[in-house]
């Protein structure tokens, strides 16, 4: 029986391998793109360098207003992942552990609305942010973009593996709903607000369409945003630009995701890493 479990771990540690190449290949190809001159680039685009050029990375702070499109997609995604992450836990709580009637009927209803294509919202959202004169303006990104159904319900499932008696003593000592929630739920909570606040923000943070159909002023461009325009020049003639924002765009996302991994995989495996 060892020797067959330790043949399973080999083969397992094989494919395991296997799967993280696979995974890191397109990462390293752009880090080490991101470091050659442009011709090489479109040459020998999966070779190693045969010299070490900063030259995208300095036409990025040259060309481009790189730290202030990083600003605003900062505090574009900053403020939809904490919006989405504190309402989206107060409908949770509520639709989880309050008690009241219609309570079921109302998550139903928010279910159903998953199932419509978000396409079918452009227009009319576009015409009602317009006549409230939000086009050009970061509330017309971050309002609609502040709760998502997905994550109430993600959330809403996390909440309800809290048992109810620990609710019931804060009751006894005296405890309101929002000293509940603050007090005891939401540290309770963690790993699954580490998730939504992971995907939320990577959501937003790679958005290009809301960006694209509302900002109008070059000063409030995210970097997506930034990034499509710069690139839309003669093909071919701004390789090392590119290529450059490509790692710097992804940095952000995986420096999150490396500080919060340990509650992202807590949330849906309950296993508690140390």
């Amino acid at each position: 029986m060892r020797q067959r479990e330790k043949n399973e771990a080999i083969y397992a540690y094989i494919w395991l391998v296997i799967g993280l190449i696979f995974v890191l290949y397109p990462f390293i190809l752009m880090v080490v793109n991101s470091f050659k001159p442009g011709p090489e680039i479109m040459h020998n685009p999966t070779e190693m360098p045969s010299m070490i050029s900063l030259k995208g990375y300095e036409g990025l702070f040259k060309n481009l207003d790189i730290l202030l499109l990083f600003k605003n997609s900062f505090i574009v995604a900053g403020s939809v992942t904490f919006l989405n992450v504190f309402l989206g836990a107060m409908a949770a709580f509520a639709l989880s552990k309050i008690k009241f009637p219609g309570r079921d009927l109302i998550f139903r209803i928010m279910l159903i609305t998953m199932m419509i294509p978000g396409v079918l919202f452009f227009i009319p959202t576009y015409s009602m942010l317009y006549s409230w004169g939000w086009v050009n303006n970061f509330r017309a990104i971050i309002i609609p973009g502040a709760v998502g159904v997905y994550n109430i319900f993600l959330i809403r499932q996390f909440m309800m593996q809290i048992p109810d008696s620990m609710i019931e003593v804060a009751k006894v000592d005296g405890a309101s709903d929002f000293q509940i929630f603050g007090k005891v739920i939401l540290p309770m909570s963690r790993p699954v607000l580490a998730t939504v606040a992971i995907l939320t923000f990577m959501g937003s943070w790679n958005d290009l369409f809301g960006p694209l159909l509302y900002l109008r002023d070059k000063a409030k461009w995210t970097i997506q945003l930034g990034i499509h325009i710069f690139s839309k020049g003669v093909p071919g003639s701004r390789l090392e630009e590119i290529w450059a924002a490509n790692v710097l765009v992804t940095l952000p996302v995986v420096i999150i995701y490396i500080f919060l991994q340990k509650e992202f995989i807590k949330a849906f495996t309950n296993v508690d890493l140390k």
